[in-house]
């Protein structure tokens, strides 16, 4: 799942620098801005199959890659 979330990542922010620092803040880097969140779970959900909606995640909890895989795990043991 994290190298499937990483391709993900990759194509929403336009780089592989996510895939080399997973603490990358995506928001701080401008990576990462509230469409690129929607975009972000709608792929998610089309390729991992895990549903979230936008109101259920804060900014926090997605800033990283490290934290959006964490978050994923835990969403995928529910």
């Amino acid at each position: 799942m994290q190298e499937k979330l990483l391709e993900i990542l990759e194509g929403v922010c336009g780089t592989d620098e996510v895939r080399n620092d997973l603490d990358l803040d995506l928001f701080e880097d401008g990576l990462l801005d509230s469409l690129g969140v929607i975009e972000l779970l709608l792929s998610i959900e089309d390729n991992l199959k895990i549903s979230i909606q936008p109101t259920e995640v804060t900014r926090e909890q997605i800033s990283t890659p490290r934290k959006i895989i964490n978050y994923l795990e835990t969403k995928k043991g529910e």
